[in-house]
């Protein structure tokens, strides 16, 4: 994670209820002294921090990570406010197990600025998208999406945190569901149910 953690903390809040499915095993971040960390310290969860500028190049850093995180053996690695782009090394041992959000309804508006851009486009409606990650810039195959509506007085702000109210629910369930269910992966489709597997 990169920032605040209130995503993280609606995970943990889920995970207390034996019924989620689910738990949090470890908590990374990419920097040091901020609040996620503190949060799952809070609860008692593992932590570990993997600085890009700590490694002579952006490949050892992805390498680093993913050792970090295997070392965790998680079954889903949820990366919602992280926000580095993770590569070769990461996706070959946690591709298809890794899943993000964005506060878009994907493919429209990739990157940094959904929020803004929909509103400068002019869209009624947008939203958030749980992707499964893979190379791109918020293009994986998506797993569940949610509609928030554009008010005429909206400015970028205010959309933005209507967006993280409804992209924070959208994956409290859908990591709930994913974790309980299992899902597949077959091209650019995700299916919710069955053993876990990526085609």
């Amino acid at each position: 994670m990169s920032g605040s953690g209130t995503n993280l903390q609606a995970l943990i809040d889920a995970c207390a209820d034996p019924a989620y499915g689910a738990r949090v095993v470890a908590v990374g971040a990419d920097r040091d002294d901020i609040e996620g960390l503190a949060r799952a310290e809070r609860a008692g969860i593992p932590t570990f921090v993997a600085k890009v500028g700590d490694y002579s190049s952006r490949g050892y850093w992805d390498r680093a990570l993913a050792d970090k995180v295997a070392a965790f053996e998680p079954d889903l690695v949820v990366l919602a406010g992280f926000m580095k782009l993770v590569g070769e090394k990461f996706l070959d041992r946690f591709g298809g197990l890794t899943v993000n959000t964005h506060p878009a309804l994907s493919p429209s508006f990739p990157g940094m600025r959904g929020p803004a851009e929909a509103l400068e486009y002019g869209v009624k409606v947008t939203g958030a998208t749980l992707f499964v990650v893979d190379a791109g810039v918020d293009t994986g195959a998506i797993v569940a999406q949610t509609v928030v509506p554009v008010e005429d007085d909206d400015d970028v702000e205010s959309l933005h945190e209507r967006i993280k109210v409804a992209e924070r629910a959208m994956l409290v369930e859908s990591v709930g569901r994913m974790a309980r269910e299992g899902f597949t992966v077959v091209g650019r489709r995700v299916r919710l149910g069955g053993r876990t597997s990526i085609e």
